[in-house]
């Protein structure tokens, strides 16, 4: 089979879809699988809604549109602020978007005028990570704001945390979310559908014992697909971490002195590399690089070390292993090696498992 290849088990995005799904629905939360990851793959997102997901986001209008093909049935979100260049694209392709600019809220009205289509709109409040979001307080005069716009409908707040400055989902932070919507609330005139409190870092929360407010749903991308948690990359209990496998080539096996020699700059991506440690080392070279992976979230087999990584090889330390040129190893993946296996146009992606497509308007 064609190397590099990321194979990717769709019975266990599906298995692990719901184990998530069967222990938030008791504390009212249902689950929107992030397929961003996966580079909005229909394949891996229709795994996650035969897990329980009630709807797919992605950050990515191109990504939309593929799963929108064909008339989807499954509500689509775009979990990031829309282009004012995409507008248009953005009403067509997903049924609600993650707001925070009155410019581009106003945009969307007449795009979905333009369209006759009615647009649900969540607003991003910002709660300390400082990523997206408008000021708490300022939300409420936003909502209003939405209110009034024709061919739009105000759905519901959100938040999102960790992912720029690591900042915790915690009890604090969700009840000043559940507290602003009901300031909006009584400020619109209507109840909010949606509370979106965050992504897979909020799981430690939402799995404890204290009180989940209006949170009602959250956005699951890396639990899903690597059954891991953002906050410290731990696994979640009960989720496989082996959704993915990321195979590549041998293209070299020579055994070399461990420390480099001659003068020292920097290598090929400006770094100064270490020279190595004595003695002798039994290498390995897969037909693999910093264009298909972050070599830094790669962990290949037990008793092998990535040594070092240009843009199209990886250099292993393979020990002891009976590896040969033609042989294939298997490299297990964080997030960010994730994100960049499936974007590399070098990598053949092949899906495994129960192979559906989203469901299309007038399927059973």
């Amino acid at each position: 089979m064609t190397a590099p290849r990321l194979d990717v088990d769709l019975d266990l995005v599906a298995q692990n879809t719901r184990v998530l799904v069967d222990r938030l629905a008791p504390r009212g939360i249902r689950v929107t699988g992030v397929s961003k990851a996966s580079l909005g793959s229909s394949e891996v997102a229709a795994a996650m809604v035969r897990g329980g997901a009630t709807a797919i986001g992605d950050s990515r209008v191109e990504n939309l549109e593929r799963l929108r093909a064909g008339d989807r049935l499954t509500p689509l979100t775009l979990i990031r602020s829309p282009m004012l260049s995409q507008v248009d694209r953005v009403v067509r392709s997903s049924d609600m978007s993650l707001n925070t600019e009155t410019v581009v809220l106003a945009a969307l009205s007449a795009a979905a005028l333009r369209e006759q289509v009615s647009h649900d709109v969540v607003l991003m409040v910002e709660l300390g990570d400082l990523r997206e979001g408008v000021a708490v307080d300022e939300v409420v005069g936003l909502a209003a704001t939405v209110a009034g716009l024709a061919g739009l409908r105000l759905a519901g707040l959100g938040t999102n945390l960790a992912c720029r400055s690591g900042i915790v989902p915690d009890q604090d932070k969700m009840d000043q979310l559940s507290a602003l919507v009901d300031l909006v609330e009584a400020r619109v005139g209507h109840p909010m559908t949606i509370v979106t409190g965050g992504n897979s870092a909020n799981l430690d929360w939402a799995f404890g014992s204290g009180d989940v407010g209006r949170v009602d749903e959250l956005r699951l991308g890396e639990s899903i697909l690597l059954g891991t948690e953002p906050l410290h990359r731990q696994v979640v209990a009960g989720l496989r971490t082996d959704a993915f496998t990321l195979v590549a080539e041998v293209i070299e096996v020579q055994t070399k002195p461990g420390q480099s020699w001659g003068a020292v700059g920097q290598d090929a991506f400006g770094r100064t590399p270490e020279r190595g440690r004595p003695g002798r080392v039994r290498q390995a070279i897969v037909a693999l690089g910093r264009q298909d992976v972050d070599p830094e979230g790669a962990t290949p087999p037990a008793g092998m070390t990535v040594l070092a990584a240009s843009s199209d090889h990886l250099v292993l330390d393979v020990g002891d292993h009976g590896i040969v040129v033609g042989d294939e190893i298997t490299f297990q993946l964080d997030y960010s090696a994730l994100v960049r296996a499936m974007t590399s146009p070098f990598v053949h992606v092949r899906p495994t498992g129960t192979t559906t497509s989203l469901p299309t308007q007038g399927a059973a």
